[in-house]
């Protein structure tokens, strides 16, 4: 038997699952890990838990399987994407622990690159904004919080990576310092245009290019790890979005996605062309394949099934995240409430790192069921305001939006979300999908497929969603919803 091994290295949990070469899901190992919170606004992982963890769900999903490292034709890596550290080329002992993507302790760096001008550098290089949301200014407080760490990073003693370039590092026993282009595409860092770390975005993040991986191709061998056993080929890399972008078959210009994990990413393809947004819309590269690069628009929403969470963890209405839809079905609607789940600040089109969450619109008449209903329509009105962006920007209507994700399970959220985008959803029988992406690239990369189409041959629909209200209906909604918004905004500056 051969198969392939994707490691799906995620904000709360390390994954791996095991897929045969026709694309059949064979074994799923997932183990969570604690997230580290030393401040508010702060978010950081422990590397070593991450890498032990990955390591653990790889070997666990090899013997659910009952196959052994060398049955594995190459291993696919997908990750969290701007999440990032640095660690000591000599040793690989990390200099201290992740900042994670949802991190917003650079808020008030950013506020003054953009005060400057630097907005416009960013954009036109990287395809990005100025928001901590990304890697650069993360790599910029981390050097300046100690000195020695900067001096040791321009004299090359340091590696600086995404989780993609940790896992590597480690896994191919520190031979390998690299990212790929999506990776390296979210940085900050990065000229989507050239295909090469910009110099004078390095200039004004005060990074030392010293410290950089090299930028390899989406799919192609580009390590080979014996960690598990057998010497087995690294030959995929993405970063989770677009390895969910892959997975779902999302090739042609016009074709989009959704992924509603920890929180909610909505990418449309835009082929070979990188358009420049005019609503702060992302512009990304969705793989680089044979060196050939194609792109995506992209909008982030921070809270997405971490929303859920909160229900769970911080207001305690709910003890699994598996009851909200229920919850939440019990009533026809929130009655009026609105949650703005902006814990973390707002992600695109708003790039607010101050706004703060905002529970509104409650009476007497109020319960927790209509707390959890308004909290399934504030994932869905955020993916709405990115999708009216993101078409105004790209030009292209999409006929349909391909949906994937644990909180895609819940039949209620996606038939509000496609109430709300007027527009088909359509949820694949492989709900795996960033997995399945990272495992069809490197079945790519190692020739098992001829063509990205072939790789993706085995998507296949198991539900559509279809719009049920009237236009008014939907106006109305999302009229509460823009009201709502508009008052969260710099919360934590005023305050």
């Amino acid at each position: 038997m051969s198969v392939l091994l994707a490691l799906d290295q995620g904000t709360t949990s390390s994954r791996a699952l095991v897929f045969d070469a026709a694309g059949h899901q064979l074994a799923l190992a997932r183990e969570e890990f604690p997230q580290i919170f030393p401040q508010p606004g702060w978010v950081e992982h422990d590397p070593n838990t991450i890498l032990s963890s990955q390591v653990t769900v790889a070997q666990a999903a090899l013997a659910e399987a009952g196959v052994s490292a060398r049955d594995v034709a190459a291993i696919g890596i997908t990750n969290q994407r701007e999440t990032c550290l640095l660690w000591e080329r000599a040793s690989g002992r990390p200099c201290g622990n992740a900042l994670v993507w949802q991190d917003r302790r650079t808020a008030a760096l950013c506020a003054e690159m953009r005060a400057d001008g630097a907005e416009e550098l960013v954009a036109a290089r990287s395809g990005l904004v100025v928001d901590p949301y990304f890697s650069a200014s993360k790599l910029r407080w981390l050097l300046d919080q100690d000195a020695t760490l900067r001096a040791r990073a321009g004299r090359g003693e340091l590696a600086f990576g995404t989780i993609d370039s940790w896992l590597v590092w480690h896994l191919s026993d520190g031979r390998e310092h690299l990212t790929d282009a999506t990776n390296a595409s979210r940085t900050g860092l990065y000229d989507i245009h050239r295909g090469d770390w910009d110099e004078e975005l390095l200039a004004l993040w005060q990074v030392p290019r010293e410290v950089l991986p090299r930028v390899v191709d989406t799919a192609g061998v580009c390590a080979t790890t014996s960690a598990l056993g057998a010497e087995i080929p690294i030959a995929g890399i993405a970063g989770d979005q677009q390895a969910a972008l892959f997975g779902q078959a999302c090739f042609q210009p016009g074709m989009a996605k959704c992924t509603y994990g920890t929180g909610c990413f909505l990418l449309l393809v835009t082929g070979t062309q990188a358009p420049r947004s005019r609503h702060r819309m992302l512009t990304t590269i969705a793989s680089r394949i044979a060196g050939e690069t194609h792109y995506a628009l992209e909008g982030s929403v921070f809270m997405g099934g971490a929303t859920v969470q909160w229900l769970r963890d911080g207001l305690g209405i709910i003890t699994t995240a598996a009851e909200v839809e229920a919850l939440a079905a019990s009533v026809p609607d929130s009655d009026g409430v609105v949650l703005v789940p902006a814990f973390t600040g707002l992600g695109a089109p708003h790039w607010d790192a101050d706004a703060r969450a905002l529970l509104i619109g409650m009476t007497r008449g109020t319960t927790r069921a209509h707390i959890a209903r308004a909290a399934l329509d504030g994932i869905a009105c955020q993916v709405a305001d990115l999708a009216s962006a993101m078409s105004a920007d790209a030009g292209l209507a999409p006929g349909e939006l391909r949906v994937d994700g644990g909180a895609s399970n819940d039949d209620l959220l996606m038939q509000i979300q496609a109430d709300l985008l007027d527009l088909p959803l359509v949820r694949p029988r492989e709900s795996e999908c960033t997995a399945f992406g990272a495992a069809m690239l490197a079945g790519l990369g190692v020739g098992l497929y001829g063509d990205r189409e072939s790789a993706a041959a085995a998507w296949q629909a198991e539900h559509h969603f279809t719009p049920a209200i009237d236009a008014a209906q939907r106006a109305a909604h999302l009229e509460r919803w823009r009201r709502a918004v508009a008052l969260t905004g710099g919360w934590a500056r005023s305050a």
